[in-house]
């Protein structure tokens, strides 16, 4: 049980430091890439120079809605991910470290 704490904590850290880097970094970035590819799909459906259609001002809102939750789950998923591995290898680390050896007589 006490090696879960230790990769658990990691799994915090990391979630913690990825929704801080997503909040400076990833809101701004997936929005703007996620609008792009929504004027992108919403001319290529209605012709290149969009007029102030309803549906294509709809296609391009869920379009950076989906570009801020990708954004989203790659900074917090990513980072999390990344915090509970190093803590799962600290505990490996710390449990070799602390075994007996084999070869001492």
């Amino acid at each position: 049980m006490k090696s879960l704490l230790t990769s658990q904590k990691g799994l915090y850290i990391g979630t913690g430091i990825g929704l801080i880097l997503f909040v400076l970094v990833g809101v701004l970035t997936g929005s703007l890439i996620g609008g792009v590819i929504g004027l992108k799909a919403a001319g290529f459906i209605f012709g290149s120079p969009l007029e102030g259609a309803l549906l294509a001002r709809v296609i391009v809102a869920v379009s950076m809605m989906t570009g801020v939750f990708v954004s989203a789950l790659m900074f917090v998923g990513g980072m999390g991910f990344l915090g509970w591995a190093v803590g799962f290898l600290f505990d490996a680390a710390t449990k070799t470290a602390d075994a007996p050896h084999a070869n001492e007589a």
